[in-house]
């Protein structure tokens, strides 16, 4: 029998791991923020836009091999859960090794790459060629990123989100000194940019290994490669990662989609999207954190087979989901139109935005469970039922929006975008009670 769980300690364990993780998450679009920054003054709108290309190509790249993490997480915290320590250890090799072979892998097809990105994204031919420059210099950075990604994950799963925070916080501060450095002192211009986002990939790297050096002392002894490349290992790892990888494909096709369906519009309906969007990202911040804690405590719980402690830790991460959800829905009903002011003096498009306001209202409350759920899932490493949510999720999405947007146009596409998360939460609410464990 396992022991009973109190619920002051879950909602402590959920927060150690949440808070930690909402902060590396907003710092996150801070390295690119930066970037834009600084070009902003070298006086050519030219160099933000090459920045802007550049930084799409790389956010694709990498949000498509997030599965890494993710995937890493699941099974480390299942792992930890059980107390397999050897397990544990080669799964920090394992996801760390296949990331570096496949950022080898892009560095070999840098060239197809990039000529497939701009047979896709029309630019002029000047931002063309410093968006080319920006990208041959940070795909070097894949490396970095795709072992970082390995290490992000198995923290988590290690109950730790503290260093992945640490990581986080550290990149932005290299990459501000850095690219200030080589701009204003060496003179350079989008180049400099490219070599601080660099450097500030390769040190938030050393920082992980670092710190697994130095404070999982314990594991070291336990790194042997016999066993890392077995063939039933890697047979779950890459299915648990196809299904993330499928998934997150999903996730960039509607995300794609709703920006070009708005852009065909017209730049003021594209504005008024993209500003209304940043409301639903800064609430997706809050949830993924908190997303993270149920793959940490769910895996782990899982592992050790405490049913009792994961159904309470589940039930307290939808009492935080609901919880934010209202709090959200009220903090946007009472100031989200003077945040839009914050972001834009266009009156235009300020006026437009007020048409569309309600759907934002309606986010919070439709699209927390989908987070909360696919963090479980995740821990759960029941990636397949993930999958099947998303896909039909996606398939109506493009339902609803062709079904209506003849009569109610860009409305279409926030009702659209609101069944889409709305059906993510139900679909995995069904599932789950067909997954061991969790389902009752």
């Amino acid at each position: 029998m396992k022991r009973i769980v109190s619920i002051g300690t879950i909602n402590k364990r959920i927060l150690e791991i949440a808070i930690p993780s909402i902060i590396s998450n907003i710092t996150v679009p801070l390295l690119g923020l930066i970037d834009v920054t600084i070009v902003g003054h070298l006086g050519s709108p030219a160099y933000i836009g090459a920045i802007a290309v550049g930084g799409l190509l790389f956010n694709i790249i990498y949000w498509i091999f997030g599965f890494l993490r993710m995937g890493t997480s699941g099974m480390t915290s299942q792992a930890y859960g059980k107390r397999d320590l050897d397990e544990v250890t080669r799964l920090l090799l394992r996801s760390v090794g296949v990331g570096l072979f496949i950022a080898v892998c892009l560095l070999a097809l840098q060239y197809p790459i990039l000529k497939g990105a701009f047979f896709l994204i029309k630019a002029t031919p000047e931002i063309e060629s410093l968006a080319t420059l920006y990208f041959y210099i940070c795909i070097w950075g894949a490396p970095a990123m795709l072992g970082l990604y390995g290490f992000a994950g198995w923290f988590i799963g290690m109950q730790n989100s503290r260093f992945p925070m640490y990581i986080a916080i550290t990149q932005n501060i290299v990459n501000i000194v850095a690219s200030l450095s080589f701009v204003y002192l060496l003179k350079m211009k989008v180049e400099g940019v490219a070599f601080g986002t660099l450097i500030a990939q390769y040190a938030g790297f050393l920082m992980a290994v670092l710190l697994w050096l130095r404070y999982y002392k314990s594991l070291r002894k336990r790194v042997v490669f016999k066993g890392i490349w077995k063939k039933q290992a890697m047979y779950r790892f890459f299915s648990v990662n196809r299904d993330i990888f499928l998934r997150t494909l999903c996730l960039v096709i509607v995300t794609m989609y709703f920006t070009s369906a708005g852009a065909s519009q017209g730049e003021v309906v594209l504005a008024v999207n993209t500003l209304l969007m940043q409301l639903f990202t800064l609430f997706s911040y809050i949830m993924d954190g908190f997303a993270y804690a149920g793959e940490a405590l769910a895996g782990k719980y899982i592992g050790a087979r405490n049913r009792l402690a994961l159904h309470q830790t589940i039930r307290q991460l939808f009492a935080w989901g609901i919880g934010l959800s209202v709090a959200f829905t009220l903090l946007y009903a009472i100031g989200g139109k003077s945040f839009l002011g914050l972001l834009t003096n266009e009156t235009t498009v300020i006026q437009e935005a007020g048409h569309y306001f309600y759907w934002v209202l309606a986010i919070p409350l439709a699209g927390f469970s989908a987070f909360l759920w696919d963090g479980i899932f995740i821990g759960a490493t029941a990636t397949r039922q993930m999958l099947v949510s998303i896909l039909v999720a996606s398939v109506f999405f493009f339902l609803v929006y062709y079904a209506f947007h003849e009569w109610m146009g860009n409305h279409a596409l926030w009702l659209a975008f609101l069944v889409y998360l709305s059906l993510r939460g139900i679909m995995e609410t069904l599932l789950a009670k067909k997954i061991p464990m969790i389902g009752a």
